[in-house]
């Protein structure tokens, strides 16, 4: 099981406390764990990645084991430490403002 962080807009959306666990199926990458989060919450799908593009969305980003992974390719393989569920994969919502 991997354990997913949302931001509150998005736990809000989906109807969620804290974390989320889901199910990755075969290898443990960006791409996989956010397709078994929109498999598991609907609601979500568009809100992270673009619908076409599957592009991550402007505001948002992604840190696993304390680093950023917003610009890692979407089939890089995650740290153990994350596949595990020793750690979690957070979905940060980024502030903007000047």
């Amino acid at each position: 099981m991997i354990r997913v962080v949302l931001p509150q807009h998005l736990r809000t959306l989906a109807r969620v406390s804290d974390e989320v666990t889901i199910e990755v199926s075969g290898q443990a990458t960006q791409r996989s764990v956010l397709d078994a989060l929109e498999n598991s919450y609907p609601v979500l799908r568009g809100t992270i990645r673009d619908h076409v593009t599957h592009e991550r969305r402007p505001f948002l980003r992604f840190f696993v084991c304390a680093e950023d992974w917003s610009h890692e390719s979407p089939d890089a393989p995650l740290p153990k430490e994350v596949a595990s569920g020793a750690e979690p994969f957070l979905i940060i919502g980024a502030i903007a403002g000047g």
